[in-house]
C-alpha cells in the first residue's frame, strides 16, 4: 500500500529533532533506519502527517566506556554493535542478539535506538536489553530521563515516550566473562522470531527474557525466581510460559509457543551455565 502523504524534515541536530517534534507533538514520527516506521505507514498503521528524519545525527553513533557500563548512542547501526570490540567483550548477549535482527541489510540501516522505540515484542533487541539490565537515556523538551529497561515497554507497540522526546542513548551494564545466550526460533534467517531467549548470569542472579511470549517484551520472572532459589535448567525451565500471555497467529498456536519457550530456555540457560 502507499502511505498517506506526510510532510518530510530532515534534522541535523538532536535539539533540531526535539524542536521539530515540540512543534508537531503526536503528529509527528521520527525515521532513523526506517525498517519499523516505513512498514507501518505502508500497511496505514501509522499516519503521521510529520516525518522527521534522524538517521544523519552522526553524533548519536557511539559506543563509550562509562566505566560501570557501555554508552550506546540510539542512532548505532545493528551492524556495528554486532562487530564493536567493547560490546563483544562486556555484553556479548547484546551482540549476539543484535547478529540475529533480520539480514545483513537491515543491520547496516537499522538503529538499536529506533528497534527498542518500535517496542515490538518479536524483535530481539528488547529481550537483550531487559536480560542485561539496561537503561535508556531520554530527552524531551523538559530536560533528560533515564528509564529502565524494565519500565519502557508500556503495552502492544507501545512504550512510555512522550510524543515531544527521543532515545538519544543506551546504557548496558557490564557483563564480562558472565555466562550468557540467545536462542531464537523462526522459519526463516530473516523473519521475526517465533519464540526467543535471552539468558545473563551476573553476580546479582539470573536474568530471562522472552520473546514474542507477550503483548510486550517481557522478564520471564519465573524461570528466574526458580534459578535464584537453586532449581537446575530443565525444572527452571519448565515454568517459562508462566506470567505470559502469547498470541496465537498464523505462525504458531498459543500451545506452540508455550512449548517452544520451554525448549529454547532450557537451551539458553544451560549454554549460559546455569
Amino acid at each position: 500500500m502507499i502511505p498517506v502523504a506526510f510532510d518530510y524534515v530532515r534534522a541535523d541536530s538532536t535539539e533540531s529533532a526535539l524542536s521539530a517534534l515540540a512543534q508537531h507533538g503526536d503528529e509527528a514520527k521520527l525515521m532513523a533506519g526506517g525498517h519499523s516506521l516505513l512498514p507501518m505507514m505502508k500497511l496505514r498503521l501509522a499516519v503521521p502527517s510529520v516525518v522527521v528524519d534522524i538517521g544523519r545525527l552522526s553524533d548519536l553513533s557511539y559506543v563509550r566506556d562509562g566505566d560501570d557500563h557501555l554508552a550506546i548512542g540510539a542512532l548505532t547501526r545493528h551492524r556495528d554493535v554486532e562487530m564493536n570490540s567493547a560490546i563483544a567483550e562486556h555484553a556479548p548477549l547484546l551482540q549476539a542478539a543484535t547478529a540475529n535482527v533480520g539480514d545483513p541489510q537491515v543491520r547496516h540501516r537499522g538503529t538499536i535506538g529506533g528497534s527498542l522505540a518500535h517496542a515490538d515484542a518479536s524483535a530481539d533487541t528488547p529481550s537483550a536489553l531487559l536480560a542485561l539490565g539496561g537503561s535508556l537515556v531520554v530527552n524531551g523538551p523538559n530536560g533528560e530521563r533515564v528509564i529502565a529497561g524494565e519500565d519502557f515497554f508500556a503495552g502492544f507497540l507501545e512504550s512510555v515516550l512522550e510524543p515531544t522526546e527521543m532515545i538519544t542513548e543506551v546504557r548496558i551494564p557490564k557483563h564480562t566473562g558472565a555466562g550468557y545466550s540467545f536462542q531464537k526460533f523462526n522459519r526463516r534467517a530473516q523473519d521475526w522470531a517465533i519464540v526467543g531467549v535471552s539468558a545473563q548470569r551476573s553476580d546479582a542472579g539470573a536474568k530471562v527474557a522472552l520473546v514474542s511470549m507477550h503483548p510486550t517484551p517481557v522478564r520471564a520472572t519465573a524461570v528466574e525466581e526458580a534459578l535464584n532459589g537453586g532449581a537446575n535448567a530443565t525444572e527452571a525451565a519448565e515454568l517459562a510460559a508462566e506470567g505470559v500471555s502469547p498470541s496465537s497467529d498464523l505462525n504458531a498456536s498459543v500451545e506452540y509457543r508455550q512449548h517452544l519457550a520451554r525448549v529454547f530456555t532450557k537451551r539458553a540457560l544451560v549454554e549460559a551455565g546455569f
